[in-house]
């Protein structure tokens, strides 16, 4: 039994007025504050929407998919929390109402609940109640953010567990922080609260009194603002913490420890911890200061009017940038702008990246990207899909295998480079080859893997070691009756995946830098680490630029 003095602590944030306000970065920043401290701690993300997973939904309405070392795909803000935190989410770190609602269907389905009529409440609540004390085990705190707005209909069971929870707890171990909009009125000249008020108002009117108010604001918030708003909230002065606008994210634990926010819970929950510790972050806003050089890395997908559907790779560049003191400027471009236009498109930059990615629209475009940047001498860097057009384009342009393609996007290839295992496999002396009509489901290669590196190899130098574990999110993998023929024309494969013998690095030794990598090395980079092989392609733009 778990005593009292070491039972779990839940911090729920919820947001209010409108989206995006950015609960995922102030509840990682308060997160990584406790962590300072000495605190063990863990986060949840709860989503509102009824699909089991994020792994099937599109990105221009969800971002990108976050895959968790145990493989689960989960929503954006887990990388936050990765990025933010020591802290490592797993399939445990993310609920969404399908997920609770699946449950408690298959339950219903096997008679567990004895026939009786199955509700929202208690049936699903309790469930929610459920999976956050299973993803909080072993924390001694544990941050759950609700996913959308109070107010929102799909919230509301989220909503109501929580309330639950606070009651059968106790207020000595639930906090509530609420995270609203004090937006400043140009035209008056003014702030205006009455939006917080309100967001609030419908907080409390499904029971739950928010402890701490995290209000956004794009400017200082006056005394007498925060003192209108403490006044009309029923919440303690000095529990309203302004998240003024800040040019650099990893400024956020210094702007909330500034104003106590973690000295706050800590002595709402009654914990011993040490001091904050902000050394590392104040390091990482010193680094940026000193970035001389600026390098433009083009970014050669297909999402370019959405930046957050690249979030992990555009923070694994930042990353690599403060570690290498160079700014790295994103230029996203459309690879089926390439295809209309050539590659003169990536003219002036001094990098290429073609990020993964399903479906066959604008696969040419990239396969030209990587060719440009192999003839050019361009530091080049592929991340799954990345790394097959650019071993698509070697067997065509080196190798003059003119027929080669993926089966991803050509199911009957002359020359399938890319393909499913089951379709190189021999299958009773042939290959077996999938139709049009196939499932795709059930074939994803998810989390992390070992791969062991090839000594002597660019990726063995960048990474100086020889095994390293990193997470995979794809289907198609390089066909290995292809591995001899490419070689045979300088395309050296540097890293295998150890249980099975598959294709997870290639590079070519005759170029400044280029590599491409099965896996997505994006989701296990830090701002305090970097990464190894975005440090080693930013360096070598910032080389290029230089030079």
């Amino acid at each position: 039994m778990t005593s009292e003095s070491s039972a779990t602590r839940y911090i729920f944030v919820t947001g209010g007025v409108v989206s995006s306000l950015g609960k995922g970065i102030a509840a990682a920043s308060l997160g990584s504050l406790l962590e300072s401290r000495g605190l063990e701690v863990s986060m949840i993300k709860l989503d509102p929407y009824l699909n089991v997973d994020a792994g099937t939904m599109s990105p221009f309405q969800h971002g990108e998919v976050y895959v968790t070392r145990d493989g689960a795909e989960t929503d954006l803000d887990l990388g936050h929390y990765e990025r933010f935190l020591k802290h490592r989410t797993s399939r445990l770190s993310n609920f969404t109402t399908g997920q609770i609602y699946n449950n408690v269907i298959s339950r219903e389905r096997r008679g567990d609940y004895l026939g009786g009529t199955v509700q929202v409440i208690p049936h699903i609540t309790d469930e929610i109640k459920r999976c956050i004390l299973e993803g909080a085990e072993g924390a001694q705190v544990c941050l759950v953010e609700i996913g959308g707005t109070v107010g929102d209909i799909e919230s509301l069971p989220f909503l109501e567990a929580i309330r639950q929870l606070g009651v059968e707890l106790g207020r000595d171990r639930v906090l509530f922080m609420h995270l609203t909009l004090v937006p400043y009125i140009s035209s008056s000249g003014e702030m205006k609260t009455k939006p917080t008020q309100h967001s609030v108002k419908e907080l409390r009117s499904i029971g739950i009194q928010p402890d701490v108010l995290v209000c956004r604001v794009d400017r200082p918030l006056p005394d007498g603002e925060r003192r209108k708003i403490a006044l009309f909230t029923n919440v303690n002065e000095r529990h309203v913490i302004a998240a003024e606008d800040v040019d650099d994210i990893y400024k956020i634990p210094s702007l909330l420890q500034a104003q106590h926010l973690d000295g706050l819970v800590i002595e709402h929950f009654g914990l011993s911890a040490g001091p904050a510790d902000l050394s590392g972050w104040g390091e990482l806003v010193a680094a940026r200061a000193r970035q001389d050089v600026d390098v433009n890395v083009a970014m050669v997908g297909k999402y370019v009017d959405l930046a957050d559907a690249y979030k992990s790779v555009n923070e694994a560049l930042a990353h690599a940038g403060l570690h290498t003191r160079t700014r790295v400027n994103i230029r996203y471009v459309d690879s089926e702008q390439i295809e209309s236009e050539g590659p003169s498109v990536l003219d002036g930059c001094d990098a290429v990246l073609v990020p993964g990615g399903f479906g066959e629209r604008g696969i040419e475009g990239k396969i030209a990207a990587a060719r440009h940047a192999r003839e050019s001498g361009i530091p080049y860097l592929g991340i799954c899909l990345g790394m097959q057009v650019a071993a698509i384009e070697f067997a065509r342009h080196v190798a003059g295998l003119t027929g080669a393609h993926s089966t991803e996007f050509q199911p009957y290839a002359t020359e399938p480079v890319i393909a499913l295992v089951t379709e190189w496999h021999d299958v009773g002396g042939g290959v077996e080859r999938r139709s049009e009509t196939s499932d795709l489901g059930g074939t994803m290669r998810l989390g992390e893997q070992r791969c062991e590196l090839v000594p002597g190899s660019l990726a063995a130098r960048l990474y100086g070691r020889d095994e390293v574990l990193e997470r995979h999110r794809h289907r198609f993998e390089f066909n290995n009756q292809y591995r001899q023929v490419l070689a045979d024309h300088g395309l050296k494969f540097s890293g295998f995946s150890i249980e099975d013998d598959l294709v997870e690095i290639l590079e070519l030794p005759d170029h400044p830098w280029f590599l491409g990598c099965q896996f997505h090395p994006e989701f296990t980079s830090t701002p305090r680490d970097g990464h190894p092989l975005f440090i080693g392609f930013v360096t070598a733009a910032r080389e290029r630029r230089i030079a």
